[in-house]
């Protein structure tokens, strides 16, 4: 009967719910030399656990922030923003394009984007085409 109930207590303890009176029965049980041969193969993960539960922490944690720190980043910060003001240029003003060129250059300028937008809308036109094409074959190529 013994075997039995221990059966269940694995069971309920990889269900994860076992009481804390329940696994202590496990730790000891897995802890004997009488351990059953189907559940040896969790007498290394108990033994681990109770050694695990023995174990301490004895480092000091320091709790106060490091000074040094702080001082270096407030330094740092203060070099960067004087190298950036030290840097600074301010924008030029705009520059109009009646002040760079003379209204015959835009005028000129203006005709041949004009002839380049009317090839261009001739160009995609044909390509209209090309696509209507397309659809038209794919009718009948996917024809069954």
């Amino acid at each position: 009967m013994e075997l039995d109930n221990i059966e269940k207590l694995v069971e309920k303890y990889f269900e994860a719910t076992t009481t804390v009176a329940e696994e202590e029965i496990l730790r000891t049980y897995f802890k004997s030399d009488n351990v059953a041969p189907h559940l040896e193969q969790y007498v290394p993960m108990f033994n681990y656990f109770s050694g695990a539960k023995e174990e301490r922490f004895t480092k000091q944690v320091p709790l106060t922030p490091r000074k040094n720190y702080l001082k270096w980043a407030s330094v740092a910060a203060v070099a960067v923003f004087v190298v950036g003001f030290y840097f600074y240029r301010p924008a030029p003003t705009p520059v109009t394009l009646a002040d760079e060129y003379t209204q015959e250059e835009i005028e000129s300028a203006q005709e041949a984007l004009a002839l380049l937008a009317m090839n261009f809308n001739k160009g995609t036109e044909q390509l209209y085409h090309l696509e209507e094409f397309e659809k038209t074959t794919d009718k009948f190529l996917t024809k069954k």
